[in-house]
């Protein structure tokens, strides 16, 4: 049973910064690239980053504008994501995903998803 457990999130002024985790249990989590997406009250889900068991990350520069930083810890099953200059508009709950096939920034190609952490950012 693959389980994705995310933690981090929280109340954080504009400007400020937050480290995402998802741990991953269930898998063998070098083998598998990793994803998190973002969904706000009312909007779809939005892919954030991502990143192939290679270490190669992808972004969606249009919302992150590099802002971010996705990094793995195989030795630990754990997926970060770095979140730096936060602004009210990533104000959303965040989740991670494990991928299984295609494109990276599609979420139909995420078969495990967390339950989610909300990040709130003020201003």
């Amino acid at each position: 049973q693959v389980q994705l457990v995310e933690s981090g999130g929280g109340l954080v002024q504009a400007g400020g910064s937050l480290r995402l985790s998802c741990e991953a249990s269930g898998q063998t989590f070098s083998t598998y690239g990793m994803g998190w997406f973002r969904q706000s009250a009312g909007q779809e889900r939005e892919f954030v980053a991502a990143i192939n068991p290679s270490d190669s990350p992808w972004y969606n520069l249009d919302a992150t504008k590099g802002r971010f930083t996705i990094a793995r810890n195989d030795a630990e099953n754990t997926v970060y994501l770095q979140m730096n200059s936060l602004k009210p508009e990533d104000t959303a709950i965040y989740y991670c995903a494990r991928h299984y096939d295609g494109n990276y920034r599609d979420s139909a190609s995420y078969d495990y998803w967390g339950q989610g952490t909300q990040v709130t950012v003020s201003s």
